[in-house]
């Protein structure tokens, strides 16, 4: 149930002071002041999911009574120490870092663009003396409570003063340091909420170290309960901030190592902690256009485009997010899309250069964009905005539909087989669906007073739902494609087969023909033998006779394919005795 805080009237207190009360009524208002913090902690502690505003109240009433008081007394500590504790109960972070600007360790470089030399200086005199909290104050108060002590012999006397002393020195700016630097981690500034963080801490326990001198056993019980309460969850938070950085940091060196698997990783790790409870925007953004570049780099465009998206629904003047798409949009082909990139961000270069100052709040970095970076970096996007125009028009302006290299977009190669194109689309839309994008604002902390979580979502929903379209055409095309590549490879796989049956069928046929031909050669060669042993005898005996007459060889030479038949037909012509016969014979 939610605490309301009704402090009492502030008319009839003004009439006091106006009646020369000033003294008690300050003492009043700061009552009420810790009394109304005290009900906002309680009714921020009891509530459970409820939409109650009774902290947000109390926390109202309390800056009411501390700016009063301030009005009274503008240089009071414990005023000013109670107005920025209000301020971190509204989650006004950003009056904080107004209120403490000169505190901030990176407060000159943030604001560069627009502080002179005297304010720089001066920024930085008091960031050294916040740095070095009243040390030469507190010697300088020791060695005079020391002169004035030595006619003393009280010790004890001496450590009361002394631990006063120290605690009035240290209790003026340890508050700065914790409240600041939870400010700070609110707003993103990771390193400045790690350096006040921890120098608060220090603080704390070496004044709670000098403070002990001089308490009892029961007053130390007391006290050092109170204490460590009460530091605990400034440890928690520098403990959480220090994990963010440790892994951030992990995430940039394995990127520039080239293990990109690994830095998008380290980077998911960052944006999915659930340590710590929130991770603030500012933060948040950056992370996201690192994760995009670990993406691009691996080949991943399309989750590479889907971090940027997200990043520029938290901040639409992230100037980093604006390049990474940009350039994104360039590779792949698609130029329209990269021409509307690069013409808003030539409209931030524009009004940086106009107003003398990056777009944002002074105290948020931009991704480690300078001001002085920007009058180059605007001379250089016109001619490229030119040239991407020209290669539009040349390719056919927007009804080109074949300019965006889609294989690039979905990460499949050309080429591809159906499964691979199937796997990667599936993947993609599963993560990327435009009902599932806008959740990543829920685990996040804004701190705009002008962006609120249902702006957020809409844009990022809108972004989400182009990308998706994208996708949706590039797998399409790429499908027609390979549909094709499997038809022409069918008809070729047929063409082959057909061919090759052919071939088969040849060299099934030709035995069979050399065959056939091989016997009607026989038969004709049997056929001439036959005719030939009939004609044989007479022809024998009127050349034997020729022969005997003439008293030569009976046969000059005989000519016969087979040497059985010429065998068969000489015993058959009575040339059995034996005579000078030259026989030849030629086997086919």
């Amino acid at each position: 149930m939610a605490v309301v805080y009704s402090p009492s009237s502030a008319p009839e207190k003004r009439r006091n002071w106006l009646r020369g009360n000033r003294k008690q009524i300050i003492g009043e208002y700061l009552g009420e002041a810790r009394a109304a913090l005290a009900a906002a902690a309680a009714a921020a502690a009891s509530k459970d999911g409820e939409s109650g505003g009774g902290d947000d109240e109390a926390a109202t009433a309390a800056l009411g009574l501390v700016d009063a008081v301030l009005e009274m007394s503008p240089r009071m500590e414990a005023a000013l120490e109670l107005r920025a504790r209000s301020l971190l109960a509204l989650r006004r972070y950003r009056d904080i870092a107004d209120m403490l600007r000169d505190y901030i360790p990176s407060c000159a470089k943030s604001c560069s663009g627009d502080d002179t030399s005297a304010t720089t200086s001066s920024s930085s005199g008091s960031r050294t003396e916040l740095l070095s909290p009243c040390r030469d104050n507190s010697d300088d108060g020791a060695a005079v409570a020391g002169k004035f002590l030595c006619c003393f012999d009280f010790s004890e006397l001496k450590q009361r003063v002394i631990a006063g002393f120290s605690k009035n020195a240290g209790g003026e700016t340890q508050w700065r340091y914790l409240i600041l630097g939870e400010a700070c981690f609110h707003l993103g500034l990771m390193e400045d909420a790690a350096a006040l963080l921890q120098t608060g801490r220090r603080l704390a326990s070496a004044a709670f170290r000098r403070e002990s001198v001089c308490w009892s056993d029961d007053s130390f019980s007391g006290d050092a309960t109170s204490s460590s309460s009460s530091s605990s969850s400034s440890s928690q938070l520098l403990a959480h901030v220090k994990l963010l950085l440790r892994r951030r940091a992990a995430a940039v060196a394995a990127h520039d190592a080239g293990l990109h698997g690994e830095a998008v990783r380290h980077f998911t790790k960052v944006l999915d902690a659930r340590r710590g409870g929130v991770l603030p925007h500012p933060f948040a953004t950056a992370c996201l256009v690192g994760r995009a570049e670990a993406f691009r780099s691996a080949g991943r465009a399309a989750d590479a485009v889907a971090d940027c998206n997200r990043a520029l629904a938290l901040d639409p003047a992230f100037i980093p997010a604006l390049r990474t798409r940009a350039d994104l949009f360039e590779s792949i082909g698609a130029a329209g899309d990269a021409l509307r990139d690069l013409e808003h961000l030539k409209l931030l270069y524009d009004a940086a250069l106009r107003d003398g100052k990056l777009p944002g709040p002074t105290w948020r970095p931009q991704g480690g964009v300078r001001f002085g970076e920007i009058a180059a970096a605007h001379r250089a996007l016109a001619p490229r905005i030119q040239r991407i125009r020209a290669a539009r028009a040349a390719a056919g302006g927007e009804a080109c539909g074949g300019v965006v290299d889609y294989y690039a977009l979905l990460g499949v190669r050309r080429g591809c087989a159906r499964s691979e194109l199937e796997r990667a689309h599936l993947l993609l839309t599963l993560k990327l669906r435009p009902d599932r994008c806008a959740s990543f604002a829920e685990r996040l902390e804004l701190v705009d007073e002008h962006r609120d979580i249902d702006a957020v979502r809409d844009q990022a929903r809108m972004s989400a739902l182009s990308l998706y379209r994208m996708l949706q055409k590039g797998y399409s095309f790429i499908m027609s494609v390979v549909i094709d590549e499997e038809a022409a490879e069918r008809q070729r796989a047929k063409d082959a087969a057909a061919a090759a049956a052919a071939r088969e069928k040849e060299e099934t046929a030709l035995p069979a023909e050399k065959a056939d031909l091989g016997n009607v050669v026989r038969e004709n060669v049997h056929v001439q033998i036959s005719q030939a042993a009939v004609a044989m005898p007479t022809a024998a005996a009127m050349v034997a006779a020729a022969a005997a007459a003439a008293g030569s060889p009976v046969f000059q030479g005989v000519f016969c394919r087979d040497m059985a038949v010429v065998g068969n037909l000489l015993s058959r012509g009575g040339f059995d005795r034996p005579m000078p016969v030259k026989c030849e014979a030629m086997s086919c």
